[in-house]
């Protein structure tokens, strides 16, 4: 599954040129197979979270992928009528939170599914984070890419609103340029009319920065100095620790690297939930900078080369682009849970707390961050920022203050969370559940939550509104051996009793 190709050095891939909407000059500013008799029509969130030593492989697709979003195979959508809103204000004024008795009552006994194995969930309300039943709300369980929730809500309260991930391109000796990267797994060499985030085109605020249109801006820097020709070198300094994530696959996730274009596939264009990566992500988007500079008269001699130093602080820039805001980014990392997006956005915030931007940094940093914003972290245990790690622990209970806070009118900026959440039966890795037949249905479009599958594993914590109008949050955490199909099923079936209480 590795590869060194260089794909997008090709320039032609840049014809129509994107729309530089968030681009900026520098002058301006497992088992070890797949089940082969997996019914093709099984739910979405089970095609990105299949772990790869079981069935599903790896919580790839829901620990992380990045093509699939709302595209299923044959590009396929499910239309499904709202019933009510994704969010309601929450006021509590205007209703009533349900009792711990009557959540009891009204949940019966589908906490007590077979098909769920082990169950730690909690419910509680949105409007002021109060806890309202659950079991084993406490006790650690493994949060598979609901981690991503604790990735985003720290990254929001460390970095501002506006904050953009740049990829920049300084001078270095006379005749040398150096291409440094910034932390963003989202620069393409695609045109814009040819991005895809979880099937669907983008629009402006979320199209990625362009390696074309960064190319264009050296080039036209280069020539205005009487420069044709360069050296050209490549910094990755900005990271530290292993490239590879402990269940590196090749495919739901990228080596994490501050530099990379398209998140280091090796086909930018492949509609694969779980694509196949480059072995050496830096290396391609060098080649392929260096391949659209040559196509804009630049001559690069010999081939891009690793810088062994960091880029000095005082180097002069010569030209940059950068990524969508943080939120845009978390809301693409939420909906289409990608893994390689959430490790980026962790390292931001490790950079953003003063930590290394490495593994273990970036889960200071989340911890550090989540812990000053009040949120209970009592056997919590984090590895990574994207929930690949088996070794992660969260109680459901710290889940649900972390969808309360993000909903809290007190904290406006962590609304991205919520935003970016997956709605039921529509979008992203729920768009194939809550189905007619799941005997959930009753809450498609009314349901945003964060999944999370690894092998035995199922989670899924967001919010819902109740019969009351009353905006919940919920945590429901499950280790069992049932068929995932079967236990996401289960699952979704007690988020539907919530949707119905009026209790």
């Amino acid at each position: 599954m590795l590869a060194t190709g260089t794909t997008f050095a090709d320039p032609a891939l840049a014809q129509p040129s994107p729309d530089p909407a968030h681009s900026r000059r520098a002058d301006d500013g497992h088992d070890q197979q797949r089940d082969q008799d997996q019914d093709r029509d099984q739910d979405r969130d089970e095609d990105r979270d299949r772990d790869r030593q079981g069935g599903d492989r790896g919580d790839g697709r829901d620990g992380g992928g990045d093509g699939g979003g709302q595209q299923r195979r044959g590009d396929r959508h499910r239309a499904v009528p709202v019933r009510g809103p994704v969010l309601a204000a929450g006021d509590a004024a205007d209703s009533k939170a349900p009792t711990g008795g009557g959540l009891r009552t009204a949940l019966g006994g589908t906490v007590q599914d077979k098909a769920l194995g082990t169950l730690n969930f909690a419910v509680a309300d949105a409007a002021t984070g109060e806890f309202l039943f659950g079991s084993q709300e406490k006790v650690p369980a493994t949060p598979a890419s609901t981690t991503k929730l604790a990735t985003a809500v720290a990254a929001l309260a460390l970095l501002p609103a506006d904050h953009r991930i740049a990829t920049t391109v300084v001078r270095g000796a006379p005749g040398e340029i150096t291409l440094v990267g910034g932390g963003d797994p989202t620069l393409t060499a695609l045109p814009a009319d040819q991005v895809r985030i979880g099937g669907a085109p983008v629009d402006r605020d979320s199209a990625p920065a362009s390696m074309a249109e960064l190319a264009h801006r050296t080039a036209t820097a280069l020539k205005a100095a009487g420069t044709t020709g360069v050296k050209l070198s490549y910094d990755t300094s900005l990271y530290a620790g292993p490239l590879l994530h402990h269940d590196h696959d090749a495919m739901n996730i990228a080596a994490v690297t501050p530099l990379m274009v398209d998140e280091g596939r090796i086909d930018p264009r492949s509609p694969d939930e779980a694509p196949a990566r480059v072995f050496d992500p830096a290396g391609q988007a060098a080649a392929s900078f260096a391949g659209f500079l040559a196509a804009e008269g630049i001559t690069v001699q010999g081939e891009p080369a690793r810088a062994t130093t960091a880029t000095p602080a005082g180097a002069a820039e010569i030209a940059r682009v950068e990524s969508p805001t943080i939120g845009r980014l978390v809301e693409r990392m939420l909906t289409t849970s990608d893994n390689t997006l959430a490790e980026a956005v962790a390292r931001q915030a490790a950079v953003a707390a003063k930590q290394p931007a490495s593994f273990e940094g970036a889960a200071r940093a989340v911890t550090g961050e989540l812990a000053a914003l009040g949120v209970p972290l009592d056997g919590v245990v984090l590895t990574d920022g994207s929930g690949l790690a088996k070794a992660n622990l969260i109680p459901p209970i710290t889940l649900v203050e972390l969808l309360a806070a993000a909903a809290s009118p007190a904290h406006p900026e962590l609304r991205p969370v919520i935003t970016g959440l997956p709605v039921a039966g529509f979008s992203g890795t729920l768009v194939n559940r809550f189905g007619a037949k799941s005997g959930a249905n009753e809450a498609a479009g009314i349901v945003r939550a964060k999944t999370g599958t690894l092998q035995g594993v199922n989670t899924l914590a967001g919010t819902v509104v109740d019969a009351d109008g009353r905006v919940l949050a919920f945590a429901l955490m499950t280790r069992t051996d049932a068929d995932p199909n079967t236990a996401r099923a289960a699952v979704d079936r007690i988020v539907a009793k919530l949707a119905t209480c009026g209790c």
